[in-house]
This record gives structure tokens, C-alpha cells and sequence, in this order.
């Protein structure tokens, strides 16, 4: 595998050289950086041509990542708005000596803090309970898709993340989740399990991936366009 870096109309491009079969240009959310993987064997000067085809699709894209709505930064006082599951609750904040606790019911969220308690110790707190929520929806999905698509992995983890909703290490077979996907409905967690469960059988993003996910996810192109539409996080804009 080899990695190199090309510059197109004021445009940064990383460039990825393995055994893949054709080309692939993808423009990245949150930031819209670009990438192009190409066949092992690849000249610099035909990949470079291949881009500059697609520089129309390549502006659009990013355009469409810069207006894309991101969230305000959360302070973590009363009435504020959180999403969990792709739903809207107001944040209740409730300052009492017990320790720290999240609740959530149909309509709200109640976040319990120490009298005092500043924004970042606030947002430790939330944070955690989130992981919590996360922890709970995602075994059951793997094990389900584990006897789908027989295959077997060895663990997961939880990151914020950037620019990836979740990343396949096949050496390992552990997969990586952005904790973000917590406020996104569930059918997109799931959609992203599956994606990633899917490179233990094929890594790279090959034609025989993308048949792997029309077989086993058919809903797959409609999932990722509603998963990148969505709101960013707040720390995400960078």
C-alpha cells in the first residue's frame, strides 16, 4: 500500500495505492477532505486525470457538507435540546448532593449534578450515560449480524470521531463506533454495524463490497445519505 498526497485546482487530494480493482474518490464529511484510492500500479499522472474529471461532483459535495446543519454548542442547562435515537427531549437539569445520574423518559432528559458543577463536568457526565445507551443497543446488533453474515468479532469501541461514523480493524476484527451515533435513529447504528461487520469479509471497498452490502443491506444508499444529512456535531465544524 502506498499513500501520497496531489494538489488539483487549489484542492488537496490523499491518494491510497492497493489492491483494489477500480478507482474510488470520496469527498469526507464533516470537513469535506477528499480521497481517492486507486489500483495498485496506478500512475500518479492517470489518477490526477481521473480527478480532475470529477472536480465539478468534488465542489459539489464539499458545498453541500459546509451547508450542511450542525448543532449548537450544548451548554447543558434547563430547556435545552438533546437527540437520542434521532428523537428531540428537553434537557432538565436538577442541582442536588447525590451522586450524578441521567433519566430519560418520553417527553425529557434529567440530568442530576452536584451543586456547582461546571459545563465540562456536566457534559462528562451526559457524555458517559450516552456511552451507556450506546453499550446496551450495540451487542445485541452484532450478535445478530454475526450469525448474518457468518462472521465472528472479537470487540468494539467507542470514539468521538471526526470524519468516520466507524472504522474495521480485519486484522484484529474489532470495529470502532462514533459515540455521535447515539443521537442518530437506530436503523443507522445498525446500518453502520453492518457496514463495518462487512469488511471481515471484504476489506476494501470493492465491487464485491458493494455487493455484499446490496445482498445483506439493501437499504444501504438511502442509511448512509440520511446518516450524512443529518445534523454535525458542534465539534465537529473544525
Amino acid at each position: 500500500m502506498k499513500h501520497t498526497r496531489l494538489r488539483l485546482a487549489g484542492l488537496e487530494i490523499a491518494v491510497t495505492f492497493k489492491a483494489v480493482k477500480n478507482v474510488h474518490l470520496s469527498v469526507h464529511p464533516p470537513d469535506g477532505h477528499i480521497t481517492l484510492v486507486a489500483p495498485t500500479g496506478t500512475r500518479l499522472e492517470v489518477a490526477r486525470a481521473y480527478a480532475t474529471t470529477k472536480l465539478g461532483w468534488i465542489r459539489r459535495q464539499q458545498t453541500r457538507l459546509q451547508d450542511q446543519a450542525r448543532e449548537t454548542p450544548r451548554q447543558f442547562v434547563s430547556r435545552e435540546s438533546h437527540s437520542i435515537w434521532g428523537r428531540r427531549y428537553l434537557l432538565d437539569v436538577v442541582e442536588q448532593d447525590t451522586p450524578p445520574a441521567v433519566k430519560m423518559d418520553h417527553r425529557r432528559i434529567t440530568l442530576s449534578v452536584r451543586p456547582g458543577a461546571d459545563t465540562a463536568k456536566r457534559d462528562a457526565i451526559y457524555r458517559n450515560w450516552q456511552r451507556g445507551l450506546l453499550h446496551q443497543a450495540i451487542p445485541p446488533l452484532i450478535a445478530h449480524w454475526e450469525t448474518r453474515l457468518g462472521v465472528k468479532l472479537a470487540g468494539y469501541f467507542l470514539q468521538r470521531m471526526k470524519t468516520k461514523w466507524g472504522s474495521c480493524n480485519t486484522d484484529h476484527a474489532h470495529i470502532r463506533l462514533n459515540t455521535e451515533l447515539v443521537k442518530k435513529p437506530r436503523d443507522l447504528l445498525e446500518y453502520v454495524i453492518v457496514h463495518e461487520m462487512l469488511h471481515l469479509l471484504e476489506p476494501t471497498h470493492s465491487d464485491r463490497f458493494i455487493a455484499l452490502l446490496d445482498r445483506f443491506y439493501p437499504a444501504w444508499p438511502e442509511a448512509r445519505a440520511e446518516l450524512n444529512a443529518l445534523p454535525l456535531s458542534a465539534d465537529s465544524a473544525a
